[in-house]
């Protein structure tokens, strides 16, 4: 299981890891179909109390000067050296244990974790998610997946024919409905992936779950992502930008990357222009999935000091 969860302390900063699943063999799901339940007449108590208290959250973190969407400036300049560190930080380190749920990692080295096939990404919505929010949710997430098809060169498209990247948003009121429709998605899903669903605590923003297509391998085949709506309008594209990513092969966080989205600070909202060579460097050809540090490390060398100096 690959496991995103952006745990929070009383200001939310996210904090995520990605991890490929292991997939028993003879299982062969059949295609999912998008479930549309009819939309209620209004969110619950539950679901307005949470967007007072990400309304709070949010507004919170702008006061402190946090949540930037600058992308990075003289302020926050850095090395070939820094990006180096950060990518092998970032991409070639776990932060959960692999198919333990949200168990952290006992630090062991892992390896390189990316899509080889082309992604097909689609967005889904509960049906407790507010009709305003739909049209430009998906018009970013489709504006987002575009922008990383560039940085990468992977073919990252928008599209509900067999789609393999499932970025799906959910209210409070959808919660009874996200495992099952994940198990819809991915039949042979572990137990203790789907446990982490039943009851998210609020601390819980948004996650992706990745899953390999070979047995404990860590060639990406098939991604889930879940962001909550009831976050206002900053916080809900954060979280399109780090777990979309971060369902790439970017799935630890460290404290000293910066200017980034990959440590637990908040600092930067939206993916910056170190996240940017991040992604160019994890999907540099040359670089495979299950390839170790040592053996990616010339590689990630190289393209750190073109795209640094």
């Amino acid at each position: 299981m690959a496991l995103v969860g952006c745990d929070a302390s009383t200001l939310a900063p996210r904090k995520t890891s990605v991890t490929p699943a292991v997939r028993p063999t003879g299982l062969v799901p059949p295609p999912p179909a998008p479930v549309q339940p009819a939309r209620p007449t209004g969110p619950s108590a539950a679901s307005k109390e949470l967007m007072d208290y990400y309304a709070r959250v949010q507004n919170d973190l702008l006061v402190r000067g946090l949540l930037r969407t600058d992308g990075g400036g003289p302020d926050t300049a850095f090395t070939d050296t820094m990006l180096i560190r950060n990518f092998e930080q970032i991409a070639l380190a776990e932060e959960y244990e692999r198919g333990a749920g949200l168990t952290p990692s006992s630090g062991t080295p892992s390896a390189v974790k990316k899509w080889t096939k082309p992604i097909r990404m689609v967005t889904e919505f509960g049906a407790g998610v507010p009709k305003d929010q739909i049209a430009e949710d998906q018009a970013r997430v489709a504006a987002y997946a575009a922008r990383l098809a560039r940085i990468t060169g992977h073919p990252i498209q928008m599209s509900a024919q067999d789609p393999n990247f499932h970025v799906l948003f959910m209210s409070e009121d959808d919660t009874s409905k996200i495992a099952p429709r994940i198990q819809q998605l991915v039949p042979d899903v572990t137990p203790s992936a789907l446990r982490v669903f039943d009851d998210l605590p609020r601390s819980i923003h948004c996650l992706v779950v990745a899953f390999s297509d070979t047995i404990n391998g860590y060639d990406y085949g098939q991604a889930i992502a879940i962001i909550r709506s009831e976050h206002p309008d900053l916080l809900r594209r954060s979280c399109i930008h780090e777990e979309i990513a971060q369902g790439l092969g970017l799935g630890n966080d460290d404290p000293r990357a910066r200017p980034s989205i990959f440590n637990d600070d908040d600092e930067f909202a939206l993916l910056t222009t170190h996240d940017e060579m991040l992604l160019k460097i994890l999907y540099d050809p040359r670089l495979r999935p299950g390839m170790t540090r040592d053996q990616a490390r010339p590689v990630v060398i190289e393209r750190a000091a073109t795209l640094v100096n």
